[in-house]
């Protein structure tokens, strides 16, 4: 039976209507005091959404995660130490085929946590384990907090600007709203469970509000005219190279030590991801405005490819468990 690998519908319009956002940021760009309003309109969509992810994750379950943490490490491992060297290898390319501040942007890239919304609906698609994913998710998440800007201090060091104010920053917009929703999770968690579009609306809105903040910022201190085609198009395979390296660490580690099924699925699609919804709010308040356009550029690009590249891997995950369901068992 030939494999249709077709995109989950919800991916097709969220991937067209990012596209939408730098479109219309690029024809229709913010300004002014509508800037200002945009920027206040991000941060509080932010502070809502991780609210969200707090009040829904169980804190029973968060910390039943840390009882598997060989596995929390091996995916911190990934996200925070493999994806850094990876980036770092890419020094050569500084100056020549990217900019410093597009260089500067890949390392960023690198050094952000895990998503959470896209991993925990990819690994559910693919019959992996569901809660391993919630737990391991959310613990790069929280753990990244703190853990981006001490690794943007490190490799970036003057083309960041890591101060108190910027890690109170992002303290209060991400860690203190994930908090918060844990304390509260036993009044808001089963209201939330029974309305589970709630977070995926205002996941990808505040996303798309957040993409087009900022590239609107970008194109106004001229990104286009920065970035030439050339250009782009080498971001766009280097996200390639790095997303297919990943990919193809997590396999085999997971095939090495001998995971099972859904903890390979978990280590995949958590070890490999990169998290656009912290990554775009970090980026504003570690760099400066008139840089976080370019920043952010290969933070969005990567973004696209790795939920392509997963959906199709999610939708073969699922066939093959499918098939293996199926198929008859014969003895003798």
């Amino acid at each position: 039976m030939a494999l249709r690998l077709r995109l989950p519908g919800w991916l097709d319009l969220f991937i067209v209507s990012l596209l939408a956002a730098i479109l219309l940021a690029t024809v229709l760009p913010v300004r002014g005091t509508a800037a200002t309003v945009f920027d206040h309109l991000t941060t509080a969509a932010v502070c809502i959404l991780f609210f969200l992810h707090g009040a829904k994750l169980s804190p029973t379950n968060a910390l039943h995660s840390f009882t598997r943490w060989r596995f929390q490490l091996l995916v911190l491992g990934f996200t925070f130490v493999a994806f850094p060297l990876l980036g770092l290898a890419m020094l050569p390319l500084k100056g020549s085929l990217l900019t410093p501040t597009l260089f500067a942007g890949v390392i960023f890239l690198c050094i952000l946590p895990s998503t959470v919304q896209s991993s925990i609906a990819f690994t559910s698609i693919a019959r992996g384990n569901v809660g391993l994913a919630v737990s391991s998710a959310s613990v790069s998440n929280v753990l990244g907090v703190v853990i981006t800007p001490l690794l943007a201090a490190l490799l970036l060091g003057s083309e960041a600007k890591i101060t108190a104010g910027s890690v109170v920053g992002i303290l209060l917009q991400l860690l203190l709203p994930f908090v918060i929703g844990q304390l509260l999770h036993r009044r808001v968690g089963p209201w939330l469970a029974a309305h589970k579009p709630v977070i995926n609306i205002v996941d990808r809105g505040s996303i798309l509000l957040v993409v087009y903040t900022a590239f609107s910022a970008g194109v106004v201190e001229g990104l286009w005219r920065i970035v030439a085609p050339p250009t782009l198009a080498a971001i766009i395979g280097l996200s390639i190279v790095l997303l297919a390296v990943v990919i193809g660490l997590t396999f085999a580690i997971g095939r090495l030590t001998r995971m099972s099924r859904e903890d390979r699925v978990v280590l995949l699609f958590c070890g490999s991801k990169k998290s656009l919804a912290s990554g775009l709010p970090m980026a504003t308040l570690l760099f400066p405005s008139s840089t976080v356009g370019m920043i952010v550029l290969p933070v969005m690009i990567f973004h696209l490819i790795q939920l392509i590249v997963c959906a199709v891997l999610a939708r073969v995950w699922a066939r093959r468990a499918e098939v293996q369901v199926l198929e008859p068992s014969y003895s003798g």
